[in-house]
């Protein structure tokens, strides 16, 4: 037997995705067990109430997980019919993929929930994303895909037709302290959070204090008590990768002027176009044409640096973290050159891309990769964890 300390770190990589394949190839085998045990109905022929409280005692499964397989079973399996007829799977292109040892149970509880909001027929689609993304992702992907496809359906209303309650606000003083509640529509609460983000970042690690000890509510609470005193000398607020803090709405413009489909929050929230179009009324909109006029898309090598012009671009572009799967919006992002600046890459559009703390820390640090293919950031993955190095691209930010 080989010792595993002696192989590199890419052997035993590529054993775990074996490993976890043939899993999930027997977990395959168990809902289909657990399948028949359901159609016979097997519960009452031993006693019990029901069949989560079998697999409770057989199997010693918590009754939520026995519930999760056997309805996992129920869509997976194919159906008999009282006349002993033989009925596809509700999903069968997610009963495949389980069959390959593509995806996990809790893979299939997520895409069985992605296909209640959708049409039967884009079960392929929420299997793709099944396959190269996490559960957490497929439904973040799925909710995506249903608002797509119903984003020009008529808004549900109350059948009382009652407003929406507006902005709510409550403060009181409890022990020396005042404590503040608040209640805010989507637009402001955008803008408050891009406001509060800013300015409670951890403090930066040092020798004498170490890294920032505050909890994350502690870091809120001081950053709102610094932005009330910047609000008192408002021209000397702060500026957020070059420029002052705004909020950003992206949308094509025919959708604007067409009154059709939706506009984007830095944080990945929908605003409707009736809404946008009010916003636009009371605001300064800045025309984004990439190339075009008055927007410079490659300040060379002259700094490292990207200027807020060329951010705003980068912003408008990838909508967010580029990396496949990460949902993390623009104001928590940096700008990473491809080429790094130190081997001769420009500072440009061309050269750029968006990225989270940590996805830009793993592109520095690891063997993943990313090109321009078609004015579009595209990664590759290392090659235990994709042999064949496919381009991968991020489903979360693409309209």
């Amino acid at each position: 037997m080989i010792e595993t300390r002696l192989l590199s770190t890419d052997e035993p990589l590529r054993s775990l995705v074996d490993e976890v394949t043939e899993i999930r190839v027997r977990e395959n085998a168990a809902l289909q067990i657990v399948a028949e045990l359901d159609r016979r109905g097997a519960a009452t022929e031993l006693g019990y109430r029901n069949l989560p409280q079998v697999l409770r005692h057989v199997v010693r499964w918590d009754i939520h997980i026995a519930k999760r397989w056997i309805d996992n079973a129920a869509l997976l399996t194919n159906e008999i019919t009282p006349t002993g007829s033989e009925l596809a799977p509700k999903l069968p292109l997610t009963a495949e993929a389980v069959a390959e040892g593509a995806l996990s149970v809790e893979h299939v509880a997520a895409v069985a929930a992605v296909m209640q909001t959708v049409p039967a027929d884009r079960e392929a689609d929420v299997v793709g994303y099944a396959r190269d993304f996490e559960p957490h992702t497929v439904r973040t992907l799925g909710a995506k895909l249903a608002y797509s496809l119903f984003q020009d359906d008529p808004e549900p209303r109350d059948p009382e037709l009652t407003p929406p309650p507006g902005n709510q606000h409550s403060m009181f003083w409890k022990n020396g302290r005042l404590e503040i509640r608040a209640k805010l529509d989507k637009v402001t609460g955008a803008k408050y959070e891009a406001l509060l983000d800013l300015l409670a970042k951890p403090r930066p690690t040092t020798a004498d204090e170490g890294p920032d000890p505050r909890t994350r509510e502690e870091r809120e609470g001081d950053a709102l008590a610094e932005l009330v005193d910047l609000m008192l000398r408002a021209d000397q607020l702060p500026e957020h990768g070059g420029e002052p803090v705004t909020l950003t709405l992206t949308m094509p413009y025919e959708d604007l002027a067409n009154q059709v489909g939706h506009a984007t929050l830095d944080n990945g929230d929908r605003v409707p176009v009736e809404q946008v179009r009010e916003l636009a009324c009371n605001a300064g909109i800045i025309p984004m044409v990439l190339g075009g006029a008055g927007q410079p898309l490659n300040v060379g090598r002259k700094t490292r640096t990207f200027p807020a012009a060329i951010r705003r671009i980068l912003v408008t572009r990838d909508r967010g973290c580029a990396f496949p799967g990460c949902g993390r919006p623009p104001r928590q992002c940096d700008a990473h050159h491809i080429t790094h600046w130190a081997n001769g890459g420009n500072t440009s559009v061309d050269n750029a891309v968006l990225l989270c703390r940590h996805h830009h820390t793993l592109i520095h640090q690891s063997k993943w990769d990313v090109r321009m293919v078609n004015g579009i950031p595209t990664f590759y993955a290392p090659e235990w964890l994709d042999p064949l190095r496919k381009p991968r691209r991020n489903p979360i930010n693409i309209a």
